[in-house]
Order: C-alpha cells, then structure tokens, then sequence
C-alpha cells in the first residue's frame, strides 16, 4: 500500500496489512489539536481515503491518551484582534474523516473532551475506554460545541439524549454511551488502541467493494426520503453485481470455504 506521511509532522499513517492507522502524535501536549495537527489529520484522510489495499481504519492518538481537544492557547487566543486562525480548518477535518470511503474506527483511551469528542463522531465505529473522560464541555467555557455535536449526536443517540449531553457539559459515562449506541464497545484504557485494531482487522475481512457502497447508502439514511434512498441503495447494490468479488463471496459460501476478495 503506497500510503505515506513522511512529510507530516505531529500525524502518523501506519499501515499493517489491508489497515491503515492515522496517529495523532503529539504526546508531550496530550495530542491537543492545533492548526497543524488539524491540517495533517485533513491530508492523512484525505491520502488514505480510497488508498489501494486499505479496506478499514483506525484514528488513535499516540501515548496515555486519544486526545484532550483543541488547543487551550489556539482557542483563546482566536477571538482576539488580528488573529489568523482557519475557522474552517476543523469543519475540513470532519468531512475528511466522514467521506472516508472506507469504515474509520475511532479508538479513545483516557481523553477526548469536546474537540475531540466531535472529532469522533464522523467516524463509524467507536471503542472507549472505560475511564475515559468522554463528552462536549464547551457551555462551561462561555459558548457551546459548534463543531458539529449539535447536529450529528442527535442523529447518532437522538435529540433528547443529546440535549442532555450538550446542555450539561458533563462527561458521559462510558456504559452509558455504550448502552445509548454512542460508541460500540468499552474495554480497559490500555486495550482501546489494540481494540480498535482487531474491530478494523475484523472488518477488513469482508468486501471492500461492499463496505464502500454501504457507506455510501447509509450516509444518506437519515437526509434522503424513503423512496431516494432505497433507490440508491439498489443503484448502488446493482454496481456489484459484475464484479469479481461478488461472484467471489457467493462461491465461497457455496464451496464452504472463506473468501479472497480482492476489491475488484
């Protein structure tokens, strides 16, 4: 796999096998997010997105923790005059880790506090750590998440449950997200990172082809109407039918045997 991040700084691409893992490699700040480590995490998905042989991946952050948000210094520092700061850097981000084309499992240990809470919720799977400091902060620093919480939790947890999450500023309790669908499994902190391996390496297992439109059809479940969307999802169906992996996955079942799908 030709994916490669020797020109980035504070982010990582590590490949083992058909998975791809974007690192974000700021331990010495608890992978706070700045300008450039926003920046790189947009060009490392937007290099793994649709990258020959990667069939799922995981964003993880380097050392004790995911992630511990924005910035402090960068997020005071933004309202003053004269400050240069991209506002539209981080909305970037978001619709580079959404319009992946393959499934992004996000892997949160110890950390991921407002920033980096929004920063999960674009991917498709979740795993956290069952201590770790988890939810939106950001009414109890004089504004409210406007990173796109306010919009996707309500569609991942509905609208009263995420009020509930907003409007308190409090961090969520990780059986608790588990138990509302917010974030698919909980384990001990220091097995998040391996955790969400073994999710990604489970789905790289099934066809790449099929993970790719699936992604595309579900997408537009909650913003298309009924009619649309079923109709996608059959145009969407119908261009696998004359692939090799198609014919592939159903002569394996027949045959009994795994299969070797090749995304073509």
């Amino acid at each position: 796999m030709a994916v490669t991040a020797d020109d980035l700084e504070l982010v990582r691409i590590e490949t083992d096998g058909h998975r791809a893992d974007v690192v974000i490699d700021r331990p010495d700040k608890r992978n706070a997010m700045n300008p450039q480590v926003i920046g790189e995490l947009t060009e490392a998905f937007e290099r793994v997105s649709g990258a020959d042989g990667v069939r799922a991946v995981t964003l993880l952050g380097e050392g004790p923790v995911f992630c511990a948000g924005m910035d402090l210094h960068m997020m005071r520092n933004r309202v003053e005059e004269g400050s240069d700061l991209d506002r539209g850097a981080f909305p970037r981000l978001l619709e580079a880790v959404e319009s992946c084309e393959q499934p992004v499992v996000a892997g949160i240990k110890r950390a991921g506090p407002a920033g980096a809470f929004e920063l999960t919720l674009p991917c498709d799977l979740r795993v956290l750590g069952e201590e770790a400091r988890y939810g939106v902060i950001e009414v109890q620093l004089g504004t409210f998440p406007h990173g796109g919480a306010t919009q996707r939790l309500p569609r991942l947890v509905g609208l009263s449950k995420a009020k509930e999450i907003v409007l308190t500023g409090e961090f969520i309790d990780p059986e608790e997200a588990h138990d509302i669908g917010l974030v698919h499994e909980v384990c001990p902190d220091d097995e998040v990172d391996a955790q969400a391996r073994a999710l990604a390496d489970d789905l790289c297992e099934n066809a790449p082809l099929g993970l790719r439109n699936a992604k595309q059809a579900l997408a537009a479940a909650l913003e298309t109407p009924l009619d649309e969307g079923l109709a996608l999802e059959r145009a969407l169906g119908r261009e696998l039918d004359d692939t090799a992996d198609y014919r592939e996955g159903f002569d394996a079942r027949l045959e009994g045997r795994d299969p070797e799908f090749e995304g073509e």
